[in-house]
């Protein structure tokens, strides 16, 4: 029974995604006619296609080949994801390895804060974040986005988990036998916890490809807009090319959800824990 319910559950989230599939191949007359209520207004429901009687490539050869705006904002993503991800870890993970292995003056104070910073949406940190970003010059590039996201405390409480994780006596033999603090992070401690680390890359993908509110608040250029937002930008009208453009858009999540699938259980289950 309990199966059977999860098969039900497991079908009705998958069927927005043969939506969009089954809309890349529709004709513009085919999705004309059906979208025709919603364009309209006049409160009918519209009766989808799954299988579309005449099946049609139209709408990937116009978005893959005729609309170079679509490249520069995938890119645009993609860059901005790559570098997060990339200065996430190389401040995360010795942050992380810090705040479990060593003991410090004001230690716990100091991850309660994280945690706390961790919680606060962004709609609480809008206005100090312009504000800085703007005394710096960043407001309207890239780095608006990139530099608030590198600093996220969020990435650290995952990595912190996996690093508490590691037995003591480890840290401490490898430590009567001589090797420095470098060494024990480089060799013990990044080899045994690179679960934790790889959720939380997994994870930031996952949040970082899909951003809204902060390229909306701090970007005015659409010439530096990612992804996420050029979709909203797509008309009723271009149905059929906004529903290949999310269906691309989907692909790189799908791929690295698929590989790291793994390691983000970890990571859910990690962050789950109390200390």
């Amino acid at each position: 029974m309990r199966k059977c319910l999860l098969f039900l559950l497991g079908i009705l989230f998958v069927i927005p995604v043969f939506l969009v599939l089954s809309g890349t191949i529709l004709s513009r007359y085919e999705l004309k006619e059906i979208l025709t209520p919603l364009v309209s207004g006049t409160g009918e429901f519209i009766r989808w296609k799954f299988f579309p009687q005449y099946p049609t490539f139209e709408h990937y050869v116009r978005v893959l080949f005729y609309t170079p705006q679509f490249f520069v904002v995938f890119w645009n993503s993609v860059k901005i994801v790559a570098v997060i991800l990339a200065g996430q870890l190389f401040l995360a993970v010795p942050a992380a390895w810090a705040f479990a292995v060593y003991r410090f003056r004001f230690r716990k104070l100091l991850f309660t804060l994280y945690v706390v910073l961790m919680l606060m949406p962004f709609q609480v940190t809008m206005l100090s974040s312009y504000l800085v970003l703007d005394g710096l010059h960043l407001v309207n590039t890239h780095g608006a986005i990139i530099l608030p996201a590198v600093f996220s405390t969020f990435p650290v409480f995952l990595i912190y988990r996996g690093f508490c994780e590691l037995p003591k006596g480890i840290i401490e033999a490898a430590r009567v036998d001589g090797a420095g603090e470098l060494r024990i992070f480089l060799e013990i401690g990044l080899p045994l916890a690179s679960g934790g680390i790889l959720s939380a890359a997994v994870l930031g993908f996952l949040e970082y490809w899909n951003l809204m509110e902060q390229p909306l608040a701090f970007l005015e250029n659409k010439a530096l807009w990612p992804l996420s937002l050029y979709l909203p930008e797509i008309g009723l009208d271009q149905a059929g090319y906004s529903f290949v453009a999310s269906a691309i858009t989907l692909i790189p999540p799908v791929f690295v959800f698929l590989a790291g699938q793994e390691y983000l259980e970890r990571g859910i289950a990690a962050s789950a824990l109390k200390e």
